[in-house]
């Protein structure tokens, strides 16, 4: 049976790659996106606004898809928000594809926030311990990730599609304008260091540097989500995603800063965030932009500081467990220092950093 997966998101960083993976795989694919940024080549692009019932039921009323991948959010200002308005767009997309008669399958991407809770109480619970297992299940605060969860449960009850949860740590992935992409905004900060002449210094924890840590490449989360639209051991479970190894900020660190050339800082006494710090580098990356004939010379289209500073800030140690995935018949692996340096080959490629 031919297979057409509608992507919700398709132009991030999650998004791009599952359509890449896809489309290799023979998948009829639409990528469905605001249009602020194009969607890789080879599939149908869309452009609605999600959460807009009206808009997406409209924009959705030809799409006969079989399987749709939820993998992008809008961030509000506050959890009540991000609650309203995230939640509305997994019931809109459904209520819109879920009468048709063809969906078959929907996964929905959420993240570690679902064990730390979301950025309003962010790590300030009672957090479970590492490394996090499904079995954990929520935390006792409002979180825009159960809200959606919620909303995929009952379109897939009244409606006879089955579902699959999946939660990554921090995405490793190459996309451009994506508000939440540490290897890109570390990629930026290690040139903006190489120019400068700074040293490269770790902007996160104490925590982070010492404990230990793992990443999603977005590459592994694409085969996650395919092998997951396709498997009975899947059909109505959350899984975990990372990439299958462990290691130390302390140890990774000093290998990402001798990609680039950059000398490695030791740990600071205190914290040193990168938004703090941050103050004069769209000016600096303007020129470096300019020097070497950069497809991009606005920072904030490449660079998240804040995200990386709370991934990197967090106070406790941070891993999640594969178990239930590799059970299921999961086995995909992924070397995290490969996926580093495989993306910082590609923004050279690409000409989005020297």
């Amino acid at each position: 049976m031919s297979k057409h997966a509608l992507i919700i998101g398709a132009s991030g960083v999650i998004g791009s790659n599952l359509v890449e993976h896809l489309l290799a795989q023979g998948w009829q694919v639409t990528g469905a996106s605001r249009g602020r940024t194009p969607v890789p080549a080879g599939c149908a692009a869309l452009q609605f606004d999600a959460t807009d019932a009206a808009a997406t039921s409209a924009a959705l009323a030809g799409v006969t898809a079989s399987h749709v991948f939820f993998t992008a959010w809008a961030r509000q200002p506050t959890e009540q928000e991000n609650i309203r308005v995230n939640g509305a767009m997994v019931s809109n997309v459904l209520a819109a594809l879920g009468p048709q008669g063809h969906l078959q399958h929907a996964a929905l991407v959420t993240g570690l926030k679902h064990y730390l809770g979301p950025f309003d109480a962010y790590g300030k619970g009672s957090v479970p311990v590492t490394p996090f297992r499904e079995e954990q299940g929520r935390q006792e605060v409002e979180n825009f990730y159960y809200e959606q969860e919620d909303r995929l449960f009952a379109a897939a009850a009244q409606y006879g599609f089955s579902w699959s949860v999946h939660r990554p740590h921090t995405i490793i992935g190459y996309a451009l304008g994506n508000a939440m992409n540490m290897g890109l905004t570390l990629a930026v900060y290690a040139n903006l260091c190489k120019a400068s002449g700074q040293p490269f210094v770790f902007p996160g924890s104490s925590a982070q540097w010492h404990g230990l840590s793992d990443v999603t490449d977005a590459t592994q989360i694409a085969r996650q989500l395919a092998w997951a639209a396709d498997s009975l051991a899947a059909r109505n479970e959350d899984f975990n995603i990372v990439n299958g190894d462990v290691f130390r900020w302390k140890w990774l660190w000093p290998r990402l800063a001798a990609y680039f050339g950059v000398e490695a800082a030791d740990l600071p006494d205190t914290i040193s965030p990168l938004a703090g710090r941050m103050q004069d580098a769209d000016a600096q990356w303007r020129a470096i932009a300019a020097e070497h004939g950069l497809v991009e010379a606005d920072i904030s289209r490449l660079a998240s500081w804040w995200h990386t500073d709370a991934d990197l800030g967090r106070p406790m140690e941070v891993m999640t467990d594969m178990s239930k995935s590799r059970k299921a018949g999961f086995l995909d692996y992924q070397d995290t220092p490969d996926a580093f340096f495989r993306l910082f080959e590609r923004l050279k490629a690409e000409r989005v950093i020297p």
